[in-house]
């Protein structure tokens, strides 16, 4: 007795489809699973078992084979219990059904109902581009499911329910409209308005912001740094609805999509301690799941206490930050995730926190001071587009009761900016100005001679790398916009200037 079923393998952020098949031969009573299967897989045997039998089923006697086709693809996750199961009733005859068109995915708990998986909008993705017609997936995935037009979801809730369906006499409906209408605005824990001073800082975010720019806070502890890396999500443009699927397939994939929430609509904001693995920044493991600089995509990567990093985190960022993307080699093969995110890094400037500041006193010799300042690597400043000191705040401001400019005024310009640029980039796969290459800087950003003249004498003066004159230009392109102009003027040019580092490592 031979039967066969469709399901899916996840191979980073995209999926295959995977055949289960399903015999049943004479034999001493014995259970296989052959096809390169992990731990999880292979127990779901006693797992498909118990939830035939408990949900009023026969689990056949006999010797029992099953295959995951293809067999050189690595297999893992109990998403193959509710596939395995619907093979083995097949086999039996005890569900009689058409599933060639169908693709099924669940884990299975003991008394016969069906979990929630991982990974479930892009297995969806996959079986639409197959040609299948019907998923059959958990009742818990079925909104995220959903999000894949063109596909008949059956949320199924146990095995029961699943063979009722099958046989006719309990049909399941099928999901429809996981989204509303209108996502609900989001509610931002920190608001610009009720930051005190710093305007200069505030402005330098509102670039960074408007141009997907990288950041550098320094200054002393208290001074408010970590305050305005976490009000900068409250001046983001909303994301489109492609960023928001590419979004919520990552954290589907990783396991962290909040069931309430099948589609993430608001732009991620990740703060990483820094005593976090290699692993779990990056992402790794023997199947490679996505760490925290994917998880930040098309959001904000913030790296508190950035000297504290390890050597190795820090020097690792530097190829996602210029490449946009993070491709993650073993054995079996290798597997690309997307990395544009905006990265914001707060520092005190030595290990006691006030060297430079007028109050109180430093206690770091110049050694210290200075090995503290070379944590951080000269390639790794050089891609930092935006640097900027945040000084101690005087008393007169903090008590001060006027609040300041709020942060959805500050959006409004910051997205006036962005569609200048998506006007801009249209037929590209270009966003915004931080991911223009050198072809796109020459062509949208050109200077007078006056501004071929002020960035002459900063890069002589500077010192600045070929990387650093490029990134200026970008950062000068970003000022324009948000002044509303087509052409890079002197002062827009003068402005990203005076945000590098002073001192090149």
């Amino acid at each position: 007795m031979l039967a066969q079923v469709t399901s899916f393998a996840l191979i980073g952020l995209d999926s295959t489809l995977v055949s289960v098949e399903v015999d049943i031969s004479r034999g001493l009573p014995s259970q296989i699973i052959v096809g390169l299967p992990d731990a999880a897989v292979r127990e779901s045997s006693e797992r498909v078992r118990a939830a035939i039998t408990n949900s009023g089923l026969i689990h056949p006697r006999g010797r029992l084979t099953v295959n995951l086709a293809p067999a050189d693809l690595r297999k893992e996750g109990p998403a193959y219990d509710l596939p395995i199961a619907v093979g083995i009733l097949l086999a039996t005859e005890q569900v009689s059904a058409d599933l060639s068109r169908a693709g099924l995915v669940g884990e299975l708990s003991l008394n016969g109902e069906v979990r929630s998986v991982t990974g479930v909008l892009p297995m969806a993705a996959a079986a639409r581009e197959q040609g299948l017609t019907t998923l059959y997936v958990p009742a818990d995935n079925a909104a995220e499911a959903a999000l894949v037009q063109g596909l008949e979801v059956i949320p199924v809730a146990s095995l029961a329910g699943l063979v009722g369906h099958l046989h006719g006499y309990a049909p399941i409906k099928p999901f429809h409209n996981p989204l509303p209408a209108e996502a609900s605005p989001p509610v931002y824990p920190v608001d610009f308005r009720d930051i005190k001073g710093q305007e200069h800082v505030k402005r330098a975010l509102e670039v960074a912001a408007a141009g997907g720019h990288n950041v550098l806070m320094s200054g002393p502890p208290g001074a408010g740094k970590t305050l305005l890396a976490r009000a900068v999500p409250s001046i983001l443009p909303p994301m489109t609805f492609d960023e928001s699927l590419v979004v919520t397939k990552i954290y589907s994939v990783a396991g962290m999509l909040p069931a309430e929430m099948p589609l993430i609509r608001h732009r991620p904001f990740r703060a990483p301690h820094h005593t976090i693995s290699y692993a779990g920044l990056v992402g790794g493991g023997h199947v490679p799941r996505p760490g925290e600089i994917s998880l930040a995509h098309r959001g904000v990567l913030f790296l508190d206490e950035l000297p504290e990093f390890g050597p190795k985190l820090l020097e690792m960022l530097r190829q996602p930050l210029e490449d946009r993307q993070l491709t993650i080699a073993r054995s079996s093969g290798s597997l690309t995730f997307p990395t544009n995110f905006m990265l914001i890094g707060a520092q005190n400037p030595c290990p006691c926190g006030y060297y430079g500041d007028p109050v109180k006193e430093c206690t770091c010799s110049p050694i210290m001071i200075s090995r503290y300042q070379k944590r951080i690597s000269g390639p790794l400043l050089d891609r930092i587009d935006i640097h900027i000191e945040v000084p101690r705040v005087e008393y007169e401001k903090l008590s001060d009761d006027r609040l300041g400019e709020p942060s959805v005024a500050i959006r409004a310009r910051v997205e006036a900016a962005r569609e200048r640029q998506r006007r801009r980039f249209e037929g590209t796969a270009l966003l915004t100005n931080a991911d223009m290459g050198p072809a796109e800087v020459r062509e949208y950003c050109p200077l007078d001679e006056a501004g071929r003249s002020l960035l002459r004498a900063a890069m002589q003066q500077l010192q600045m790398s070929a990387r650093a004159y490029h990134r200026i230009l970008k950062l000068a392109r970003t000022i324009a916009d948000l002044a509303g102009s087509e052409k890079i003027q002197t002062v827009h040019l003068a402005e990203a200037i005076q945000y590098r580092p002073r001192r090149q490592s």
